[in-house]
């Protein structure tokens, strides 16, 4: 429920925070690209090499999306409507290669088979630990489908692969959609999977021409043609959900379920075979380094770099979901102009690869902000740049479900309005803002580039310790803190399952 009037000033300037945060450092990086003037820009976007680049890039994204969507789709489908045996293992189960940093898994699968590096390598790990995009809005998407139209379609004529595709395929377009989405920006965004596999694409060259040229502007040039491209991504999607009839029911109901007959105990084989490969192999491949360093374990590195981690992660954490309430309660009891500003800035900001936001922060830090560059606070600037559009989602879910009059009976009690928004709104949205900060907390623990550009100097943490044995090739030494990375993600990912097997409960 909405109310009418100007929202208050807190929530405002909440809003026109976020609003400044995505715009001001992309802004800047745009600026900066142009030094050289307009035609020099031109000349370096319309090299060969950058066309190269740019294919690569394409190409990537596009086969890693395709292959997530076919895997996501047809694994939300074995696992919410067929006899599976075991189906409430698998749902989980499924999920959990969203716990594994790309280039913890590309490391280890270069560890399994060494001439996997490349395209097919890239494709491999990127597809192996992204098609949970797919996979849960899919799964969620197929509880909430209305079977009273399925049955309908049935009566008429219709035959199962008819019924699917007429009537159960455009009630899952959204849901597809948006993850196609997450699949597609993260794998136009991803550095440490394709770079631990040696394949060039405009992600690595950005790194490589910030870190290795005096001349930082093809860096930046770079940094806009992939931006511009993640946007372009986000458009596209935008315009592939207009017009569709959405039959969904409200509330979950009972679906129909598929007897899957004499192939009911060969299905397991396809999920048991995706998570082969997703976490079984790199499973493999961490032990397989592990053993041959042994003898490299770097105890108290490896717990400085944990604890950097933890504290960087929760810092983010808990100033993206500071600032995601605010613009939650803005958006649910105030939509307006304002509101929509911010949105829209939240998701661009998400959009945006972690190289370029880590670029423009560089160089925004190093023109407006000196004092704190190479400090926390620039550093956690990028984090909420990056993930602010993840805990505004749920957020505003929870939000949406506290209702509006109980503020008004606590401040009829002698509350003021910012007290009653926190006492009992805030509490209400708790479970929600719990959930946002543990995703938020997963995501900045695995978060690659933009920890490399920003961190303080002297400060490493868990991915940065990681990623400086991989460039260096001492894959055994990495073992530990690839270890360290997958067990401190495994903890807020199980809370994320807990939350959601909670939900479907309720």
């Amino acid at each position: 429920m909405s109310r009418v009037g100007r929202p208050p000033l807190g929530l405002a300037a909440a809003a026109v925070l976020a609003i400044a945060l995505a715009v001001l450092p992309l802004a800047y990086l745009v600026l900066r690209a142009l030094d050289g003037g307009a035609a020099g820009a031109a000349s370096l976007i319309l090299r060969w090499r950058t066309v190269e680049l740019l294919a690569v890039s394409i190409g990537l994204a596009v086969a890693v999306t395709a292959s997530c969507l076919v895997i996501g789709t047809g694994l939300a489908w074995l696992v919410t409507r067929t006899d599976l045996p075991g189906r409430r293992f698998w749902q989980v189960a499924c999920g959990l290669p969203l716990a594994l940093p790309s280039y913890v898994a590309a490391w280890s699968w270069i560890a399994v088979n060494p001439a996997l590096a490349g395209f097919a390598g890239s494709w491999l790990v990127l597809t192996s630990i992204s098609y949970p995009y797919v996979y849960l809005p899919a799964m969620a998407a197929l509880r909430r489908t209305d079977p009273d139209a399925e049955a309908v379609a049935r009566t008429l004529g219709l035959g199962q692969a008819a019924t699917w595709a007429r009537i159960v395929m455009p009630q899952l377009r959204p849901a597809l959609a948006g993850g196609a989405l997450l699949v597609g920006l993260y794998a136009l965004s991803d550095f440490g999977a394709v770079a631990t596999m040696r394949l060039e694409v405009l992600t690595t060259s950005i790194f490589r021409s910030y870190r290795s040229l005096f001349d930082i502007t093809p860096a930046a040039v770079l940094g806009c043609l992939l931006a511009g491209l993640a946007l372009l991504v986000v458009v596209i999607e935008q315009l592939t959900r207009r017009g569709r009839a959405r039959l969904a029911a409200r509330v979950p109901r009972r679906q129909p379920i598929v007897p899957l007959g004499p192939w009911r105990w060969v299905a397991p084989l396809a999920p048991a075979g995706v998570l082969a490969v997703a976490l079984i192999v790199p499973g493999i491949g961490m032990a397989e380094w592990l053993g041959r360093g042994a003898v490299a374990f770097e105890i108290q590195r490896t717990a400085v770099a944990l604890g950097s981690t933890v504290v960087v992660a929760a810092l983010g954490a808990a100033c993206v979901v500071a600032i995601a309430f605010p613009l939650a309660v803005l958006a649910v009891r105030w939509p307006g102009r304002l509101a929509r500003a911010a949105e829209l800035a939240a998701y661009a900001g998400h959009a945006l690869p972690g190289v370029v936001v880590g670029l423009a922060v560089v160089f925004f830090g190093i023109r407006f902000a000196r004092p704190v560059y190479q400090e926390l606070p620039l550093l956690i600037m990028a984090y909420v740049i990056l993930f602010l559009s993840l805990a505004l989602g749920v957020t505003q879910a929870a939000v949406a479900q506290a209702p509006p009059a109980l503020e008004d009976v606590a401040r009829t009690l002698g509350h003021s309005p910012r007290r009653a928004r926190l006492s009992i709104t805030g509490r209400l949205a708790a479970p929600g803002l719990a959930m946002a900060g543990a995703l938020v907390f997963l995501t900045v623990m695995k978060e690659l580039p933009a920890t490399l550009f920003l961190r303080p100097t002297g400060m490493e943490t868990l991915a940065t310790e990681l990623w400086g044995r991989i460039s260096a090739a001492s894959y055994a030494a990495a073992a530990p803190y690839a270890i360290a990375v997958v067990l401190v993600a495994a903890v807020p990912t199980a809370v994320l399952a807990l939350f959601g097997e909670r939900r479907e409960r309720a």
